[in-house]
């Protein structure tokens, strides 16, 4: 299974945090591209990181919103969605191929990603962003989420994407984060989601539910202070299964 994690979600003073040493522990990274997060200097920085460490490079857009964080939901059409998704990932291609290699995904960021996996002209728009990268780039969404469909429907290559330290409702999204146990922060019992969505292609909801699941791609967070340390638990747990 591809581990992924979103990276230079820094801005302003330079600070990478835990990048640097997750980068030995993922299979692709997911590189924000300043406008919830990032600049042009971390973008230069973790695309050449990532080629000397053969992890796969993606862009990681989101909406127009450093002070939120790009996680506030905004009202934007679905060719709000293109345009964002093609400016964005456009300038991270541009740094890739400045480097001598190539975008591999484009992964939304927060509120662009939990509402395109609800409404299917973002969900559209963005997949037209994508295929409009090159037909190799490949988009990452929700497993099971609109975004897949419009991946399906315009025929864009998708990874159906599941998180490791996140709980899912019952119809297969996300729980948001400002509910209660929205986030999984005893390590173990993220290890247990990740093996039975592994193994089993199922989850179980935050009320005990039991749903089927396509996991093709795995996210860990890369702010989380623990981040490196749960990697090389995972990373190994699925070796071992």
């Amino acid at each position: 299974m591809d581990i992924n994690s979103d990276m230079g979600e820094g801005f302003g003073p330079w600070e990478m945090g835990n990048d640097a040493d997750l980068l030995n522990h993922i299979t692709s990274t997911n590189i924000a591209c300043g406008w919830h997060a990032g600049d042009p200097a971390r973008m230069r920085w973790l695309v050449e990181q990532a080629i000397q460490k053969n992890v796969l490079i993606g862009a990681h857009p989101g909406l127009p919103d450093l002070a939120g964080f790009g996680r506030r939901e905004m009202a934007i059409s679905e060719d709000d969605a293109y345009n964002y998704v093609l400016y964005q990932a456009g300038a991270l291609q541009g740094f890739t191929h400045a480097a001598g290699s190539q975008l591999h995904h484009v992964k939304p960021h927060g509120a662009l990603y939990n509402q395109a996996a609800k409404d299917m002209k973002l969900a559209r728009g963005i997949a037209r962003a994508v295929k409009a990268l090159g037909k190799e780039v490949i988009l990452y969404g929700l497993a099971g989420s609109c975004l897949v469909d419009a991946a399906n429907e315009l025929q864009v290559p998708v990874w159906q994407e599941v998180f490791a330290d996140r709980r899912y409702t019952k119809e297969g999204f996300l729980v948001p984060r400002a509910q209660a146990d929205a986030i999984i922060e005893d390590g173990s019992i993220a290890l247990q989601q990740v093996l039975q969505m592994a193994k089993k292609g199922q989850v179980t909801t935050i009320d005990n539910n039991i749903i089927e699941i396509q996991a093709d791609t795995l996210c860990i967070h890369g702010d989380n202070p623990h981040a490196v340390e749960f990697a090389q638990k995972i990373q190994a747990a699925l070796a071992l299964a």
